[in-house]
């Protein structure tokens, strides 16, 4: 893939008339918006409404899904990462994934880090993957936690700490852009927060999407949110509204926008 292009732009994505279908089903119809760089930007909208198949589409996670196809354009350094000659596994390296579910492998916490850039073809030392591995456990705030146990297994630790190790996973191939499907809600209210400002910190170095269904969540740590909504005619989700955070919550321009994040919605 080409990078040449990124520091012209001060958008990591951008869709243009993207369509996502499942089989013969549209699931996601004419989206097109673009997303800041260094900024949180959060999806939100009811359950259904395409929030989670748009964020896979960013880094083609939906081919894993059998039938399901894109269209439209989905740009990355002014490439769009559905043209055939992009591989999917270059893009999940520059664009990396954290879920809703905390899914540490079955190895140590050190392996569990090592693993990515391992299989990436890794060439450095012993003391240079150290190094590697104890930057991306800082950079997830999680190193003074679990720095005297480092070969235990990833699973040992806490719902909160795994969530942590998985971005310290994901940070540690080196991505532009981490992409976030619901993170915290499986976690408790202090796991939460420290998952929240851990998205702040990490906000300087990376580009973060989020999709979320606590409104709360998105009110504290995004910069931009989009509003999907589900069209009631074809059952395709559609964006309805994308704007700086703040004009969102308290001063949307589409009714609809209101009656959702006020809680009046349906």
């Amino acid at each position: 893939m080409s990078t040449t292009t990124m520091n012209d732009s001060k958008y990591a994505i951008e869709t243009r008339a993207m369509n996502i279908y499942y089989g013969a089903f549209r699931a996601v119809k004419d989206v097109t918006f673009s997303i800041e760089r260094n900024k949180i930007t959060a999806l939100i909208g009811p359950s259904g409404c395409g929030k989670s198949t748009v964020l896979r589409s960013f880094n083609r996670m939906n081919d894993l899904i059998p039938g399901a196809r894109t269209e439209g354009e989905v740009l990355y350094h002014g490439q769009n990462l559905y043209d055939p000659d992009v591989d999917a596994v270059q893009v999940r390296r520059q664009i990396g994934m954290v879920f809703q579910k905390p899914n540490p492998f079955p190895k140590s916490i050190y392996d569990n880090i090592a693993y990515g850039p391992r299989i990436n073809g890794w060439k450095g030392t012993r003391a240079e993957m150290d190094e590697l591995v104890e930057r991306a456990l800082v950079g997830a705030a999680l190193w003074d936690e679990v720095k005297d146990k480092l070969n235990q297994s990833g699973l040992s630790l806490s719902g909160g700490q795994q969530q942590r190790l998985c971005i310290a996973r994901a940070i540690a191939v080196q991505p532009e852009v981490i992409l976030m499907d619901e993170p915290c809600s499986a976690l408790d209210p202090i796991s939460t927060l420290k998952i929240e400002e851990l998205m702040l910190e990490l906000r300087q170095r990376y580009t973060i999407v989020i999709v979320t269904h606590n409104m709360q969540q998105a009110a504290r740590v995004s910069d931009y949110t989009a509003f999907f909504l589900m069209d009631k005619e074809d059952r395709a989700g559609e964006l309805v509204e994308y704007d700086v955070t703040s004009k969102v919550f308290q001063n949307p321009a589409d009714k609809r926008t209101e009656e959702y994040v006020s809680g009046r919605f349906g």
